[in-house]
């Protein structure tokens, strides 16, 4: 009797085990930011894959069989939007995957920019805390529907992560709030921090436009020079996921001396400076208001 009782119970303790595991969605996210997002509204009730992995370019992404793999065996795919992730499409039909991803910048207050002649949409909305919230609730929403079982958990992360959100932004504001507007200038290697910009008032100068994949013309080349000059931007990044040659040749003909590297489009490994969102936008901030400091 003993030996039925205890082989009932792990019977229904194995099915408790499997009904969890089954309850756990698998959701695929394109780059590593957003991943880290999903993540933190997810919690333990989510496992998290990122196509675009750390330090990657999310423009000129190429996609693999791993990456087709990944996508087909997801229950949930989140992606920015906003033009961003271009090769999407194509990896949707390589790999089968039936369900539609969800745009996690749905209902942001976007910019536009000109780039080649056209109004293009700024894709980079993640570049301030405020549009991450909406990202936030965007998730938690999609995650809910996917799960109402563990809607609650996920409401409950949500609210604890827009709240870490709220904390960025008044930490960005104290930083560059102390600093004249006139000295919040800095050249980078691409249009990537428009978001940033807005949200702080500050000047962002780069050779290329919002996507790493255009080339600078030598005409837009020599213009950037001579609008750096005039204003006198002391200060140029780099990127981690994009080759910095060309903003180190107009820096070199402007005299505009290194601040350092930025995470713009991705985080860094788990050992660098950038693993989570909360750090890389703390080390952006960080990075970029010492370098404005300087040139006061």
């Amino acid at each position: 009797m003993l030996l039925r009782t205890l082989l009932l119970t792990g019977a229904a303790f194995a099915g408790l085990a499997a009904s969890a595991s089954a309850a756990d969605l698998k959701a695929v996210a394109s780059f590593t930011v957003l991943a880290d997002i999903v993540h933190h509204v997810g919690g333990d009730k989510v496992t998290v894959t990122s196509l675009v992995g750390p330090d990657g370019d999310p423009h000129e992404f190429e996609p693999t069989p791993a990456n087709a793999k990944a996508l087909k065996a997801a229950d949930i795919t989140f992606v920015s939007g906003l033009g961003l992730e271009g090769w999407m499409d194509r990896l949707i039909s390589a790999s089968g995957y039936k369900g539609k991803p969800v745009v996690a910048s749905e209902g942001i207050s976007t910019r536009t920019m000109e780039e080649d002649g056209k109004t293009v949409t700024d894709p980079h909305v993640w570049n301030s805390p405020v549009n991450v919230k909406v990202w936030v609730a965007n998730v938690e929403k999609a995650l809910s529907a996917a799960d109402p079982a563990d809607a609650a958990t996920f409401k409950a992360n949500a609210e604890a992560y827009s709240k870490k959100l709220d904390e960025l932004n008044a930490y960005a504001h104290q930083k560059f709030d102390r600093i004249a507007e006139d000295r919040r200038k800095v050249l980078t290697s691409h249009d990537a921090f428009g978001y940033l910009g807005r949200e702080y008032k500050i000047t962002f100068l780069s050779p290329l436009g919002i996507s790493t994949e255009t080339e600078a013309s030598a005409g837009d080349v020599s213009k950037l020079i001579e609008q750096i000059k005039t204003e006198k931007v002391k200060t140029y990044f780099f990127e981690n996921s994009n080759d910095p040659r060309l903003v180190k040749q107009v820096a070199k003909a402007t005299g505009a001396q290194p601040g350092g590297e930025l995470y713009v489009e991705s985080l860094s490994k788990a050992k660098g400076p950038a693993p989570t969102y909360e750090k890389m936008f703390r080390y952006n901030v960080d990075q970029l208001a010492t370098a404005m400091e300087k040139s006061s």
